[in-house]
């Protein structure tokens, strides 16, 4: 599986780290929530393990955010806060199982396996849905408000990456490594002109729009 660490105590995390690495996972980490939001939206996990306490963006806030998105990664909270209350308000912001500190790693290991499976059994994400708008991945096809929209190949992949993290900001780079394959800035309007023409067969015969531009941060697809 491939799991996100998200957890701010640089010690904790490497012991976790290198015991799911030595269980033959793929381990990413993120020392904050800020790292941790961003590595959850732009990247495909399995499981994420958050701890409630982060810098920048606390546990809570993150998977709110996240599942409002419409991401649905399993995840596992791991806090020192171990009450009734507290594992009820990690549950409720969308926490799939929540342990308490310090645990042993056998437990750790178990859940995050047990959650790896539900996830599988889940099958595969087929359609993205955001607010009127419809995209069924397998016919390749898109509607709004029920009314089909062709798109090109490259439009096509560029609305689905929007759908995947609407209600986040993506960026620039984030479109051209994810949409383009381009790992360095090519120096060309080739993402803006790409997003005008997107947003003339998604918005223009429609009241409200859905392609958002975040002045100096990228674009955002909400409704």
């Amino acid at each position: 599986m491939k799991i996100l660490v998200i957890e701010d105590d640089n010690q904790a995390a490497a012991y976790m780290v290198k015991g799911l690495k030595e269980s033959g996972h793929v381990v990413d980490h993120a020392p904050d929530g800020k790292d941790g939001l961003f590595l959850a939206g732009s990247e495909h996990y399995d499981v994420l393990i958050v701890d409630r306490m982060l810098p920048g963006r606390d546990g809570l806030s993150l998977v709110e955010l996240l599942r409002a998105a419409g991401n649905h990664t399993p995840v596992l909270f791991l806090s020192a806060l171990g009450s009734v209350d507290d594992r009820v308000r990690g549950l409720r912001a969308g926490g799939d199982d929540y342990l308490t500190k310090p645990y042993a790693f056998a437990e750790l290991l178990a859940r995050v396996e047990v959650l790896g499976r539900r996830q599988t059994s889940s099958g595969p994400v087929t359609r993205l849905d955001v607010g009127d708008l419809e995209m069924d991945l397998l016919s390749r096809s898109v509607r709004r408000a029920g009314k089909p929209i062709d798109l090109l190949p490259r439009e096509f992949r560029l609305l689905e990456y929007l759908m995947r993290h609407a209600g986040n900001v993506v960026t620039r780079t984030m479109l051209l490594e994810s949409v383009w394959d381009y790992h360095f800035d090519p120096q060309t309007n080739v993402i803006d002109v790409h997003v005008a023409r997107l947003r003339q067969k998604i918005d223009r015969d429609f009241p409200t729009p859905l392609i958002h531009t975040v002045r100096g941060a990228g674009y955002c697809l909400r409704a």
